[in-house]
């Protein structure tokens, strides 16, 4: 690699919604660096912006945070709709979330009343005697930073329950232990947790749990190195964290080959003698999976038997006494699930119990009746009921015929707790009975206002991609909608992980539909609503069918008459920023505007962030060749052109973004604002006590959505967001 000189900065102006005047945003100076890879020259003009506590970056940071608020702030209409917001956000009277079922009846989870800004966690009785157990609010001291309850586990016998607090969606956990009959906490807090990919698990007795914890490294460390070397402890109560055992991790075993990228994790499935050690490896799907008797998790050397490993493509697995059953992809696209015996696992030899078919299994979970699966079935979500010792399984029926995901699911009770869905009707928690196959409400999900508001429809379409390919695009909008071309209409899309779009309801699109617009969502190659292989077709060099198919649904929302190029939108967040900062790249005349959160947008130089490591088997690596040129193709910040007609685009971030570094939108803001000859904002939304939206507080999530909608109505035409609240013209 070779660097390259300084060049002259230039400045770039846009206007206000409240004079009319040409202000004058931060201009971020041009230092351009130069790196060859494989005979090609890569220019990054504001590489200096990710040393992100550097004072002049922290000035334009601010700088750009300051205007956007100003200009947001006086959009016409932008209190009105946040107004809206929150009443429509209002209308249950609570929320809950992360259920864990007790073989008493008892209940754990975290629950959020109407008028509240974070959830709590909660415990009730089996006779339903309510109680609050932790108030993350109450951590804050009255200081700015939020506090938000991350993973967290009641013990087997209920006495406790060990949760992790995070400070500013930072998702930084750190660990506290809470003795639920006293309401006390025990002394010991354990920092450094690792949860995005487990929650800590219990030994059988009560008497300590397992939990993952990152190494600990010296103040000037490489980010890149923060992740790795991820080990699993066991913690007794009462002992010193500091003292604890290391059980499952890198070099603690001979039978277990693990990278130091790789997060390991230990399971104690209730009802089984059998313990389940998991290698995640990085952010890729597939897993490696060890099994011990629970009994050997004390001794000094932990004995592991091998069940599979990456290669099996195995993505999700559930456990029944010492049965374990595997959903894998492995000669099965939309896969399949086996099963083999935890005694003497055989990956090779096991048996298939629900085969490959048309649906796309998306995940499985284990009762003592059965085994229970969630699947995709022609784009809609349903549970599969599998009797255990049977074959094949049976799709349940839910009520009202709606989408179904599994709330609650345990090895050592018979039934399921399940969430109702659908795209303009509100969601239910049902209890499934296996004896009668009767659902009953449990009421932990309370009926609210606008749950069921009629005068709104959606439709399920295929649209033909650049290649030929059938892309499925879901469309919200009023009944009677005029096909004329002039519905403000705002296209979403992600693509990546082999996650899918799930059916799923939200009070506060009626503020965006009830404006005579329309949502659409479209199911682009890289997600998983075709199984392995959909994903696949949009992974690394086959990333560009992600926004070709993007691209291709907006066009056809154009030329259907829903919409047309002055008043349509994209929006992608995360590796969505991939989809819609390549589209808004590749044909920028298609979109009026576009929203980009917290968006991997200078994909070249991702890996050496953080989170860059870990996804190196989703995106690539720029030390092949072939991982460059693929990297190179999805990276949004080094495809804007100088002197092109770029949409109005907002890009949001929070400024404590664990998993994608902030410098991220930075730099796509500074160029895009440099480059674009549209005249259109180009606006950098900060929130410095916000991450990547996880752990964010219920007003942080409607001030954005308000600041977002209205900067959209405003740039697509929506006559109630011209001009702004003093009455002045909007000149853009």
């Amino acid at each position: 690699m070779k660097a390259a000189q300084v060049i002259i900065a230039i400045t770039m102006v846009f206007a206000t919604p409240r004079n009319g005047l040409f202000a004058q945003a931060p201009v971020a100076p041009i230092r351009d660096v130069v790196d060859e890879h494989f005979g090609v020259e890569v220019h990054d003009p504001y590489r200096y912006m990710e040393d992100i506590d550097a004072p002049e970056v922290q000035e334009w940071f601010r700088g750009q945070a300051d205007q956007a608020h100003e200009i947001l702030s006086q959009v016409k209409g932008r209190d009105a709709l946040y107004k809206r917001l929150k009443e429509l956000d209002g209308s249950k009277p609570y929320r809950i979330y992360s259920i864990r079922r007790r073989e008493d009846g008892s209940l754990f989870y975290k629950k959020r009343m109407a008028d509240e800004n974070l959830p709590k966690l909660y415990y009730r009785s089996a006779s339903g005697e309510e109680k609050m157990l932790v108030d993350a609010e109450s951590f804050s001291g009255g200081g700015d930073q939020h506090y938000s309850i991350e993973a967290y586990s009641p013990s087997p016998d209920g006495r406790y329950v060990v949760y992790g607090l995070a400070a500013g969606g930072s998702e930084e956990t750190v660990l506290h232990i809470l003795d639920v009959t006293t309401g006390t906490h025990l002394d010991e807090t354990i920092d450094r947790i690792e949860t995005a990919y487990n929650r800590p698990r219990w030994l059988p007795d009560a008497s300590g749990f397992f939990y993952a914890r990152r190494q600990e490294l010296p103040p000037n460390a490489p980010e890149t190195e923060i992740y790795k070397n991820t080990r699993t402890y066991l913690h007794r109560l009462g002992d010193d964290p500091a003292r604890d055992k290391a059980v499952f991790g890198k070099g603690l075993s001979d039978e277990v080959v693990m990278l130091d990228v790789d997060f390991p994790s230990i399971n104690l499935p209730p009802g089984s003698k059998y313990a389940i050690g998991k290698i995640k490896h990085g952010d890729s799907n597939p897993v490696t999976l060890y099994s011990t008797l629970v009994s050997n998790l004390t001794r000094d050397k932990v004995p592991w038997r091998f069940i599979c490993d990456a290669s099996d493509e195995v993505v999700d697995y559930a456990v029944k006494g010492k049965t374990i059953y595997l959903l894998t992809s492995s000669s099965a696209p939309r896969y399949k699930v086996v099963k083999t015996s935890l005694a003497r696992p055989n990956f090779d030899k096991a048996k298939v119990v629900v085969p490959e078919s048309e649906m796309v299994v998306e995940y499985i979970t284990s009762a003592r009746d059965a085994l229970y699966a969630g699947v995709i079935d022609g784009g809609f979500n349903r549970i599969l009921r599998l009797k255990h010792g049977s074959k094949g399984g049976d799709l349940l029926t839910l009520p009202d015929d709606a989408a179904g995901y599994l709330a609650s699911v345990s090895p050592t009770i018979e039934g399921a707790l399940v969430y109702t869905n659908n795209w303009t009707r509100g969601s239910s928690i049902y209890a499934y009975d296996p004896g009668t196959g009767a659902y009953s409400n449990t009421g932990l999900m309370p009926p609210g206002r606008y749950d069921d508001v009629p005068g709104y429809t959606s439709r399920e379409v295929k649209v033909k991609g650049h290649d030929g390919v059938l892309v499925p695009l879901s469309i919200l909008h009023k009944e009677g909608l005029a096909m004329d071309g002039s519905n403000p209409t705002l296209l979403m899309g992600y693509g990546s992980y082999g996650i899918s779009i799930g059916v799923g309801y939200r009070a506060t699109r009626l503020a965006w539909l009830e404006q005579g617009g329309v949502l659409a969502y479209a199911h682009v190659r890289g997600g998983g609503e075709y199984g392995q292989a959909w994903h696949e077709a949009g992974k690394m060099l086959n990333k560009p069918n992600t926004w070709k198919d993007f691209i291709a649904c907006a066009q056809y929302l154009i030329e259907e008459g829903y919409t047309s190029t002055e008043h349509i939108a994209g929006q992608g967040g995360s590796a969505g920023g991939i989809t819609i900062g390549r589209s808004i790249t590749e044909r920028p005349d298609l979109f009026a505007a576009a929203v980009i959160n917290v968006g991997m947008l200078d994909a070249i130089r991702a890996e050496t962030t953080t989170n860059g490591v870990p996804n190196i088997m989703e995106f690539g690596s720029v030390v092949t060749e072939e991982g460059f040129r693929g990297l190179h193709e999805m990276s949004a910040y080094h495809h804007v052109k100088d002197g092109t007609d770029y949409p109005a685009v907002l890009l949001t971030h929070g400024i404590n973004d664990p998993r994608v570094d902030p410098w991220m939108s930075g730099k796509m803001t500074a160029r895009l604002q440099a480059a674009t000859t549209s005249g259109e904002p180009v606006l950098l939304r900060i929130d410095y006590d916000a991450g990547h939206g996880i752990g964010s507080t219920r007003d942080q999530y409607l001030q954005q959505l308000a600041d977002t909608w209205a900067f959209l109505l405003w740039k697509l035409g929506q006559s109630n967001f011209q001009g702004a609240d003093d009455g002045e013209p909007t000149p853009l």
